[in-house]
């Protein structure tokens, strides 16, 4: 158990929190929840022993292990990632290496002497030791987490180096997920996730072994994963028991019966000064109006502090375009040898509002650039519509903006006579407060450069608005006001994004693109998306195992009458007849019985993981979500039929394995 005991911290005269007590139990999920700057993140250094903070202490049991990944700042080169991901396993690869250091040390040793039976005993401890990392399970480990994050196998022997910021920190959520500690940190790890990869990791968190302490963005993870909320709030933190919807509603309530508290205080504290107030000149009342004065001096106040303002904005009138806003026909769209898709037709009408998904690397950003117009197809035609006014937000918008400009006149400047007056108001949605606004562009870091290119392009009148990756940087009240906003708009949307609970309101259609294959579009929203999605990829899976493409013949063996002592053809066709059949014998008896074994395993496999996939679905339903014992009793279910499906995995790769085996032994002619 991680205990937090009267935990301090402070900066100059700002106190983010103080008197901080909580415990972690085993494989308990909090959630961190509160605005930006409130000291979720610093709790979380503090916690993983990454900043020191200014009073009280951290417990927690020997051996007890802390994992944290950073929201940025990462950067590994000189390795591959193979070998970087298996760093994760450093220790059992020492045992290893050990083990075969003693071995060959055994070669050398009489074994009747005693250095001989001190050197067996030695690797006997070891390999008990090396047991516990289950070896026979770390490389389909490090290749199912590799791969569910988003790699492919020809990424594994690339060099760290070569990939971007926001790959690095999947390779560190990879290494930090195979080293398995009793308790995880993570803050925003879904902010460098496609929507597959971030499926992959919910599922893994879901069924994690130790505790998760979670900052994070995405209403949908929070409250699938979740079950304990701590809320920061202007240096004080609440504990709720429940996800991040059930701390929304039960804030509410608590507040609710802090104002009756205040207002029945206000009345008592008004009638007991009353009396004080009445009966102060009074002699033969002096006792009981000092009594009273004592009284009222002892009493708690209840403060009631101003809530946060609520702005909801109103996107400037666009103007009106015509029904067909963008057309791309018979579109193809390569770099160099690399297509990223080809004969693809697509139009986009008035008022539609799209949801661009799929990994990263696909062409999403390829196919905003074309429907800007910034980059013309390969092939084909692109046509933008009549009267579109379009407006388009990316993250290298950013880095154009004047850094010796304000935030304030950054944005006014291109606002309308109509959205100026909101501009500040607006600015302090999006995390920019006060004297803020005056800040310079070049002082502010990424995300914050990025909060402003996106307020600037709300400002200004368009009617197709394409926002590229737009929440990635939104604490849940700016997601709020900018949801609200798209809804109400009554423009056309594209919008490139991973948040199901941003979208799922907002969007009427999805486009999915995927490496190597035709753009498919879904009609419906994100949770329909990854409905259909999965049902498609369920019936190829069972496509494929009722037809399984067949394997390519090994090369025959030389026969006998290619011998140069062969005594005659017809001889040898008899004698290669009936070592054929000899082999064809051997093969089969030891091969039935495997086969039969796979066979029926792999039924057990997929009945398991249709099981599982269920139990997920059902895990984030609001009723399972709300209600604490069916969450843990659920979670139970879904961790003991990941523990059976990894049974059943080593089972399959062993299985597998000793077919290839005896097919290589008695190979067919």
């Amino acid at each position: 158990m991680l205990a937090i005991q009267n935990l301090r911290v402070e900066y100059g005269a700002r106190v983010l929190f103080s008197d901080l007590s909580f415990t972690v139990q085993p494989k308990e999920r909090i959630a961190f929840a509160g605005h930006n700057g409130a000291g979720k993140s610093t709790l979380m250094k503090c916690i993983g022993n990454i900043i020191q903070p200014s009073g009280g202490k951290i417990t927690m049991p020997k051996g007890y292990r802390i994992g944290y990944l950073p929201q940025e700042g990462i950067h590994v080169k000189g390795i591959s990632l193979w070998d970087e991901t298996e760093s994760a396993f450093a220790e059992a690869v020492a045992i290893r290496k050990r083990i075969d250091e003693l071995s060959d040390s055994l070669e050398h040793l009489d074994p009747r002497s005693s250095p001989f039976s001190e050197c067996l005993e030695e690797i006997g401890n070891l390999e008990i030791m090396l047991d516990a990392y289950d070896p026979a399970r770390m490389k389909p480990r490090i290749q199912a987490v590799l791969t569910g994050l988003g790699f492919s196998e020809s990424d594994f022997t690339r060099d760290c180096g070569h990939f971007s910021g926001g790959w690095q920190m999947r390779i560190a959520m990879a290494k930090l997920f195979l080293q398995s500690p009793e308790c995880l940190l993570l803050d925003e790890p879904t902010n460098h996730l496609d929507i597959d990869s971030q499926a992959w990791m919910e599922n893994y968190l879901i069924n994690y072994p130790g505790s998760i302490l979670l900052i994070s963005h995405d209403r949908s993870l929070l409250d699938t994963l979740c079950t304990r909320t701590i809320a920061f709030h202007k240096g004080r933190a609440e504990e709720y028991a429940g996800n991040y919807s059930y701390f929304e509603k039960e804030s509410v309530l608590r507040r609710e019966n802090l104002l009756r508290a205040y207002e029945a205080q206000q009345k008592e504290i008004a009638k007991t000064q009353e009396f004080i107030d009445r009966f102060r000149a009074s002699a033969n009342k002096a006792t009981l109006v000092q009594s009273r004065i004592k009284q009222l001096a002892k009493v708690e106040r209840i403060v009631i502090e101003a809530e946060d303002p609520v702005v909801n904005f109103r996107f400037p009138p666009p103007p009106s375009s015509g029904h067909s806003v963008a057309k791309l026909e018979r579109s193809s769209k390569r770099f160099g040898n690399h297509t990223v898709f080809e004969n693809f037709d697509f139009e986009i009408t008035k008022g539609e509002k799209y949801a661009i998904v799929g990994p990263n690397g696909a062409g999403k950003s390829t196919f905003c650039r074309l429907i800007t117009g910034q980059d013309p197809p390969t092939d084909g035609e692109f046509t933008l519509g009549l009267r579109v006014a379009l407006s388009y937000f990316s993250q290298n918008h950013a880095d154009e903006l004047d850094p010796n400009k304000s935030i304030l006149e950054t944005v006014e400047e291109t606002a309308t006579r109509e959205a100026a007056p909101q501009c500040r108001n607006l600015l302090g949605c999006f995390l920019f407060r006060g004297d803020d606004v005056f800040k310079k562009i070049g002082v502010l870091s990424g995300g914050e450069r990025s909060r402003v290119a996106l307020v600037r392009m709300l400002v200004q009148p368009a009617n197709f608005l394409i926002l590229d990756e737009p929440t990635n940087h939104l604490d849940m009240q700016s997601q709020g006001v900018l949801q609200r906003a798209l809804i109400g708009y009554p423009g056309t949307v594209l919008i490139v994004s991973h948040n199901r609970d941003f979208l799922d309101p907002l969007v009427h259609k999805t486009i999915e693109f995927r490496p190597g294959r035709k753009p498919t579009l879904y009609p419906g929203n994100i949770t329909y998306y990854l409905e259909k999605s999965a049902a498609d990829k369920a019936r190829e899976a069972a496509a494929a195992k009722a037809n399984p493409v067949p394997a390519p013949r090994p090369a025959a063996a030389p026969t006998l009458s290619q011998s140069p002592t062969s005594s005659g053809p017809s001889a040898n066709r008899k004698d290669q007849r009936k070592a054929d059949a000899d082999i064809r014998n051997q093969r089969n008896k030891h091969l039935k019985p495997l086969q039969e074994e796979l066979s029926s395993l792999e039924t057990k496999i997929a009945d398991m993981e249709a099981a599982q996939a269920t139990l997920t679905t059902h895990l984030s339903s609001e009723e399972v979500a709300a209600d604490p014992q069916k969450f843990r009793e659920t979670t139970n279910a879904i961790e003991k039929i990941t523990h059976n499906l990894e049974l059943a995995y080593s089972r399959w790769t062993e299985l597998s394995d000793q077919i290839q085996i005896i097919e290589e032994k008695y190979p067919l002619s």
